[in-house]
């Protein structure tokens, strides 16, 4: 199977939102319950770090970085956001796409980024890990999804290419 990874466009929403959507019903991806529109989801400083990545047309999986603060200090740390359609799970495309957020991510002069990932998440943990990332952390009932206190690992991967790593 052929895989375009490009930027993702406003038009990519619908499906972008049906994977989310997929994500947020495993209980595993997000304390999110619901998806925002597209105004909240978007963050028009990061936009090159929406990335999509298709076969056919069809998008299987994306990506993105959200800043973890307006405060000007952090303007180079990002939190990443990961999804690829559960029917897709297993063919190495949610390393691809982290592989092109990184890149864009490093373009864009970012030289942190960070993922708060629940301890079950197993797959998540993985890839994370596989790129680089190390944990720095375990917030202990950090939150509550459904009326359960849920737990995260930190995780977060230092650029090698803009001077800190």
């Amino acid at each position: 199977m052929e895989y375009i990874i490009r930027r993702a466009t406003e038009d990519d929403w619908p499906e972008i939102k049906r994977i989310y959507e997929a994500g947020i019903n495993t209980g595993l991806a997000t304390f999110e319950t619901e998806a925002p529109s597209h105004e909240k989801w978007g963050d028009e400083k990061t936009t090159a770090c929406r990335i999509v990545i298709e076969s056919e047309q069809q998008i299987l999986g994306f990506c993105k970085l959200s800043r973890v603060s307006l405060r000007a200090v952090y303007s180079g740390v990002g939190e990443v956001s990961i999804y690829v359609d559960p029917t897709q799970f297993g063919k190495g495309i949610g390393q691809q796409i982290m592989h092109a957020l990184i890149q864009a991510s490093e373009q864009q002069g970012f030289w942190t980024l960070e993922a708060k990932i629940f301890p079950e998440n197993s797959a998540s943990l993985r890839l994370h890990l596989k790129n680089g990332f190390r944990e720095v952390g375990f917030r202990e009932r950090i939150g509550k999804r459904d009326g359960v206190w849920r737990d995260n690992i930190l995780l977060e991967r230092r650029s090698s290419v803009n001077g800190i790593h």
